[in-house]
């Protein structure tokens, strides 16, 4: 596996880092943790150094996965969390929206490190933006933690181009996570370049569509009541009949390059900019060997120059999120 930077950070981590969010849901029940455990470790034995949590996964859960998972191996890692919800520090229970005013960030940072099982956390996440807090606060908070050496970087997720700039002004920003594929290119208009010009990192999430970009679901897939795709527009049986389209399109490129689709669309993904990390999240050993294959994937300028102009040409439908969190979050 080989390494890449984060922007101009210094912050050095492997080319696909691994999402850890499904370890305890939401796409379904939570998973073992003895055999979740496992699973970390053999990403570790494989060069992944960069795995992403937050206090809201499980909730309050999966960082616990994590810190048992690399309490004998934390230097040979890079853990990436968030904060920027009301959550009940004792039972995980949601207490409401967005928190990131400056005191809650302390403090949670604080119950982060203790389920984490460490003395720092790599990179904190504003988990979403807080309208009611200004952005410079969060940032100054983040920076205050850094200088104390609870934190040593900072991110933003989902954020827009005039936050990252605001905010990178107070305390330079390592990375931006948001949502990024072949079947959501929203970022490529404003947020690439402006990432480029101030030398941030940038970390998709949902790198394969939630799945979907594997070819393993098609139109008459069920999904389970407590899979939380199954509230999610784009996923409506209707529109994934029709967004199906974009699968046979990588399908076919698989084909022809011997690969998985899944391994041409994080290909893809790490072809935009040396600066991109995906973090393809998965909880089965055989899935995390076949994504990190989509490392080892290289595309000519034409190859890539066909994809862009042959999705280009596609009408993809549905909402990537449900309404009611799209509002909560400002989106």
């Amino acid at each position: 596996m080989k390494n890449r930077n984060l922007g101009n950070s210094g912050l050095e981590v492997s080319a696909l880092g691994l999402g850890c969010m499904n370890m305890t849901g939401p796409y379904g029940p939570p998973q073992d943790s003895r055999e979740m455990i496992a699973l970390l470790h053999a990403a570790v034995e494989r060069g992944v150094t960069f795995f992403d949590t937050a206090e809201g996964y499980g909730p309050l859960e999966n960082e616990k996965l994590l810190g048992k998972a690399f309490e004998d191996i934390r230097g040979d890692v890079v853990i990436a969390t968030k904060f920027g919800f009301e959550i009940d520090a004792k039972s995980g229970e949601r207490l409401g929206g967005l928190n990131s005013r400056p005191e809650h960030i302390r403090t949670v940072t604080d119950a982060m490190l203790t389920r984490l099982g460490t003395d720092y956390i790599d990179l904190l996440y504003q988990h979403r933006v807080d309208p009611e807090v200004p952005i410079e606060d969060v940032a100054g908070t983040v920076k205050e933690l850094i200088a104390e050496g609870k934190v040593r970087h900072f991110g933003l997720s989902e954020a827009g181009v005039a936050t990252v700039r605001r905010a990178h002004a107070v305390q330079p920003v390592t990375a931006l996570q948001s949502e990024y594929s072949l079947w959501y290119r929203g970022p490529e208009a404003e947020i690439l370049p402006t990432l480029e010009e101030l030398g941030i990192g940038f970390v998709p999430f949902s790198p394969l569509g939630a799945g979907f970009l594997t070819g393993k679901i098609d139109a008459t897939t069920e999904l389970a009541e407590d899979d939380f795709r199954s509230g999610v527009p784009r996923f409506a049986a209707e529109y994934r009949e029709a967004n199906l389209a974009l699968v046979d399109l990588i399908r076919a490129v698989a084909t022809r390059k011997a690969a998985t689709p899944a391994q041409i669309a994080l290909g893809w993904l790490l072809a935009q900019k040396p600066w991109i990390v995906p973090i393809p999240g998965t909880t089965k050993l055989h899935r995390l060997e076949e994504n990190l294959g989509g490392a080892d994937i290289e595309f000519s300028a034409d190859e890539l120059a066909d994809i862009t102009a042959a999705t280009s040409k596609l009408e993809l439908v549905g909402d990537r999120l449900p309404k009611d969190f799209l509002e909560l979050t400002g989106q």
